[in-house]
Formats: structure tokens, C-alpha cells, sequence
């Protein structure tokens, strides 16, 4: 099927830069993914990707997880060093 028609979208450039990047890293390019996507939408009748709006406790959640990788920032060598840090704060609790 030959490429014959063009497609417009107007985005804020900065993100059109970082998911070029990001595309660029997996081997493709944006005209890539618009093109995927519009033929997986054509053929399915549907969008290749689920839209959805967090309920109240999920957002809760995501902000309490937020909360906590911002106070915490811990990092670890290996997943031993993780355990042993978890079982020493379950200690302290």
C-alpha cells in the first residue's frame, strides 16, 4: 500500500523532541508510530492502547507513592541490600 496521504498534529515541541528520543531508541521514528497506530485503529476499530482516568483511589495511591520515592530517594546495589533495608525498617516500626 503505497504512503500517499500526509497527517498534521500540533504539539508542544518539547514533547514531540523527547518521544522522537525516545522512538529513535527503539529503532523507530514518529511518522513510524503514526502510521502503526492509525492502521491498528483502521483495522481493530479501536485504539491500540487503553484510555483511562484513574479513580479516587488509584490517584491516591500514585500521590503516596510519589510522596514516598521523594522523602526516601534510597537506592540499593542489589536486591539483597533492598531486603536487608526493609527488614531493619519493619524493626524500627
Amino acid at each position: 500500500m503505497a504512503a500517499t496521504a500526509f497527517v498534521r498534529a500540533r504539539i508542544d515541541e518539547t514533547v514531540k523532541d523527547e518521544a522522537a528520543a525516545v522512538l529513535a531508541e527503539l529503532g523507530l521514528t514518529v511518522s513510524d508510530v503514526v502510521r502503526m497506530t492509525l492502521t491498528r485503529v483502521a483495522k481493530d476499530h479501536a485504539l491500540p492502547f487503553e484510555l483511562k482516568v484513574p479513580n479516587a483511589e488509584t490517584r491516591a495511591a500514585i500521590e503516596a507513592s510519589r510522596a514516598t520515592m521523594k522523602a526516601r530517594r534510597a537506592r540499593f546495589t542489589d536486591a539483597q541490600e533492598l531486603f536487608d533495608a526493609l527488614d531493619q525498617e519493619a524493626r524500627q516500626q
